[in-house]
């Protein structure tokens, strides 16, 4: 049958938290999902009372994923928004290599076969940084051909 496998357990860490000894592992935490969102509702907003308008949020394509899918007057555009809580990891725009371009233009695609009403609108990629470095939205930021 095979050896049994005992679960262990966290070690029992008492710590201080907000005033009260509580358990290390019973700390409240915000998870990376909740911290991604609360940034991305914040880049919404600001986008927003920019002008654009939410065509999409959160789009999910086969091997990627796009934040926010707006209309800025004519142009569609595409924008992941990056989070970072420390200047120290650099800035979010920083974090958006070519495997994270990749990704997003591949769901670009997607959403534009699933919606071929918008494939005649000119398209741009923008990235919204968060943090610790405050706001920062940079336009056009993936350039891609005719062709893509």
């Amino acid at each position: 049958m095979g050896a049994l496998y005992r679960r262990q357990s966290a070690p029992r860490r008492l710590i201080r938290f907000k005033g009260k000894t509580v358990l290390r592992f019973l700390r409240p935490r915000a998870t990376t999902r909740a911290t991604g969102a609360q940034a991305e509702d914040e880049a919404l907003a600001r986008l927003q009372s920019a002008g654009l308008t939410l065509i999409a949020r959160n789009f999910n394509a086969r091997g990627g994923e796009i934040d926010l899918i707006m209309r800025d007057q004519a142009i569609l555009v595409f924008i992941e928004v990056r989070f970072r809580a420390k200047d120290s990891h650099g800035d979010g725009l920083d974090s958006v290599g070519a495997v994270k371009q990749r990704r997003l233009t591949l769901a670009a695609r997607q959403f534009i076969a699933l919606n071929p009403a918008h494939r005649h609108s000119p398209m741009r990629f923008d990235v919204v940084a968060l943090g610790a470095g405050g706001f920062r939205w940079e336009r056009d930021v993936i350039c891609v051909g005719d062709g893509w």
